[in-house]
């Protein structure tokens, strides 16, 4: 591992609003072409709506659950992040972010109320207090506009987040106590994961059962990996074929894999030593437009649709969380 920079000051800046490390995405949509999505099934429980719409969101990409009921999603191109509640069926805006970040991944520490999220092509990251809204810390992980830092998991130890034009991920520490960010540092994978053979590489990353083990997924391989977070080797989870998989989740043995371009969450069931997955459903609904991350909410997957089938940057006047059942048949 080498160390990169500590977190920078808080400041307001003023960054350029450009989309030179996205055009991957563009490229992968566009080599799908249109694609029609199947009815899926909802949720039992608490009946929650069909979708959750983001107000006046000008995109979106990145959700995480929150406590109980409620979820973090972002607006793609203004960083601006929303709350939302299943059982309210309603989301609104709760950070204004400033000009020039991004929101892609994000994932929520419920004990200090801290969200974590990527900031796509700027090559940053960024940590807010979902009470205040203030911005925690902010960090450079990698260099803006070679770089895409795509998602980010959270430990008991901190944050880790993936960069899908490198072979390597970015570890930020959080106190236990304080849940202050600590300095960053990289971790150089080893072994498949780390080949960038496409436009997007490393997308999702989840922590496995084990509270260690990354799973991370990888666009191009259109598989899945686990990630050794000592030594940066990485392992083929085998006989798995998912393409366009973007964003993932995990629940025990259960890993949802969402795949963008196909409309589609395949729930896939893991082996206890993780070298071996079987996809046990396919999740669709007449309401997904590339979807491209999910969150796991009681028995319900709240998966957000980034619309890149209207355009790139995408020109849909509204965007949602689909609330559809996570638990089919096994």
């Amino acid at each position: 591992m080498h160390k990169i920079p500590a977190p920078i000051p808080f400041r307001r800046p003023r960054l350029s609003r450009t989309a030179t490390g996205l055009l991957g995405i563009a490229a992968l949509i566009a080599a799908a072409g249109p694609v029609s999505a199947s009815p899926g099934h909802h949720g039992p429980g608490d009946n929650p709506p069909d979708s959750i719409e983001l107000p006046n969101a000008s995109s979106a990409e990145g959700i995480a659950a929150g406590g109980g009921s409620s979820f973090y999603a972002g607006d793609l191109f203004e960083g601006d992040i929303y709350r939302g509640s299943l059982n309210r069926g309603t989301a609104k805006e709760i950070i204004d972010a400033p000009d020039g970040r991004k929101a892609v991944g994000m994932e929520f520490n419920k004990r200090h109320d801290l969200l974590a999220v990527a900031g796509g092509d700027t090559g940053q990251a960024y940590f807010y207090d979902t009470d205040t809204g203030e911005t925690v810390a902010k960090y450079q992980l990698a260099q803006a506009g070679t770089s895409f830092i795509n998602d980010v998991t959270l430990t008991r130890r901190g944050a880790w987040f993936t960069n899908s034009l490198k072979g390597e991920l970015y570890f930020v520490p959080i106190d236990r106590h304080n849940g202050e960010p600590g300095k960053a540092r990289t971790l150089d994978l080893k072994g498949p994961a780390s080949e960038t053979p496409g436009d997007f590489n490393l997308n999702g990353i989840a922590v496995a059962e084990d509270g260690r083990t990354l799973v991370v997924a990888h666009s191009a391989k259109a598989s899945l990996f686990t990630v050794n977070v000592r030594s940066g080797e990485s392992r083929l989870i085998s006989n798995l074929d998912l393409p366009f998989v973007d964003g993932i989740e995990i629940d025990g043995r259960n890993v949802w894999a969402v795949q963008n371009s196909i409309n589609q969450v395949s729930r896939i069931r893991v082996s206890d030593d993780l070298r071996r997955g079987k996809v046990k459903e396919i999740i669709t609904d007449e309401l997904f437009e590339t979807p491209t991350t999910a969150a796991l909410i009681g028995d319900n997957l709240a998966v957000i649709n980034a619309k890149f089938n209207t355009g790139f940057p995408p020109t849909a006047d509204t965007y949602e969380a689909v609330i559809v059942d996570a638990f089919g048949e096994d």
